[in-house]
């Protein structure tokens, strides 16, 4: 058998997988079954974390239109032995993953809320609506209410992340903080800025690590196709009721769970379903990583956050959903979806980029270049290899990215 037959049968196993889980294992609404989620799931932050010797707390915060989100900080760093670092740091994870994201690696090599956390800095994480840290509203029940799930990225910058600033700036005493965002954590901070300029006075720079705004020219086959799949029939899904997807617990995340957890580790096959959705970069992301990445990704979403994901593949600009021709009317009062005014994200923004992003193309980071008004530094990675999951999961973030990271947060707190 050739190795382009393993890749072709491996890809078509997966592309199953993910027709199952957006299918047959979505939260339908109008059903009393509630998700088999462990009870102690919201504390596996702060398990995490303590078993490494770092002590966290949890945090809840309220956003404007009633969704509840969880919060954590790590209080106590097993490294710093002086006063923190005045200016709080906000850590926002990328799409379908959670706070869970910034410890996965461990404290040592890429494990990013540690080694600030080492080097005195105040650091919070968030979670954005809809994943399993962060299912809850005031007054919706997830397993219940259709309207709960009706959010995209467009809400997630508009409520989520100025609620988060001001809990931490309240929380802290402090009239700014610093904002690290990877991916998805980086389109709802543009959005923010956009959506409400008055927020780019919060925040003293952001780090935008593989940041995804317009996707036009991402390479990443399986990835167009999975979320062009749900662009195409976000209506039709929602006709029966699904409106969740990718949730933790899930029959696939739960097979690809027990799978790679496994004794003997079957390498080639955990492998590569991982970098599946990215390119590969053999030797970055070790068998221990990958294990526990399967622990806890997917960690959930709604098919409208996957469906406007697909729209953005297909457009040149940075723009808001489209909810169709009748209803953009009556939302927006024009035919097609506004743009997002990128003049108005006025924050001093580090970009850090590899060129081996399967997800954020090169073209598409040069365009953000040119849109964005106070770029300070754009920064390629050193290795050619890099790629957009290397973020979080490669060991080698410590020695390639850390460095740079932590040299504009200490200059900017000054």
């Amino acid at each position: 058998m050739t190795m382009a037959s393993v890749e072709a049968r491996a890809t078509r196993l997966l592309l199953l997988l993910f027709i199952f889980a957006s299918s047959s294992t979505s939260s339908s609404i109008n059903t009393n079954k509630t998700p088999s989620i462990p009870s102690d799931k919201f504390l596996k932050f702060i398990y995490t974390t303590a078993k490494n010797g770092y002590l966290s707390e949890e945090h809840s915060v309220v956003t404007e239109d009633g969704y509840i989100l969880r919060m954590f900080r790590i209080v106590q760093a097993k490294k710093c032995h002086k006063e923190k670092n005045q200016t709080p740091v906000l850590l926002m994870h990328g799409l379908v993953e959670s706070s869970d994201a910034w410890v996965e690696t461990g404290p040592e090599a890429a494990g990013l809320a540690y080694l600030l956390s080492d080097d005195c800095f105040d650091v919070w994480l968030g979670n954005i609506r809809g994943n399993y840290y962060s299912r809850r509203h005031v007054t919706l029940d997830p397993d219940k209410d259709a309207a709960f799930w009706k959010f995209s990225t467009d809400e997630m910058g508009r409520y989520d992340i100025p609620a988060m600033v001001d809990y931490v700036l309240n929380s802290t005493g402090v009239n700014k903080l610093h904002y690290i965002g990877y991916s998805q954590g980086c389109t709802i901070f543009f959005i923010m800025c956009s959506e409400k300029p008055e927020y780019s006075k919060k925040v003293r720079v952001m780090i935008a690590l593989a940041p995804a705004s317009r996707l036009l020219n991402s390479k990443s086959l399986i990835f167009r196709f999975v979320n062009y799949h749900f662009a195409i029939f976000q209506k039709l899904y929602e006709l029966f009721g699904v409106r969740e997807l990718l949730q933790k617990n899930s029959p696939p995340q739960q097979f690809m769970e027990k799978v790679c957890n496994s004794h003997p580790f079957p390498e080639a096959f955990c492998n590569f379903v991982f970098s599946s959705f990215d390119s590969y970069h053999p030797g970055s992301v070790t068998n221990e990583t990958i294990a526990k990445y399967f622990r806890d990704v997917p960690a959930g979403t709604s098919i409208q956050n996957l469906a406007k994901c697909g729209q953005s593949l297909n457009s040149e600009d940075f723009m808001k959903f489209d909810y169709g021709t009748e209803e953009n009317l009556r939302i927006y009062g024009q035919e097609k979806p506004p743009k997002y005014n990128l003049k108005a994200v006025n924050v001093p923004i580090v970009i850090i980029v590899g060129r081996n992003d399967g997800i954020v193309d090169g073209k598409d980071i040069k365009w953000l270049v040119g849109r964005l008004p106070n770029i300070i530094d754009l920064v390629q990675v050193e290795d050619p290899l890099w790629n957009h999951q290397d973020v979080h999961y490669s060991r080698f973030f410590k020695k390639l990215l850390y460095q740079k990271i932590y040299e504009y947060l200490l200059t900017y707190s000054n």
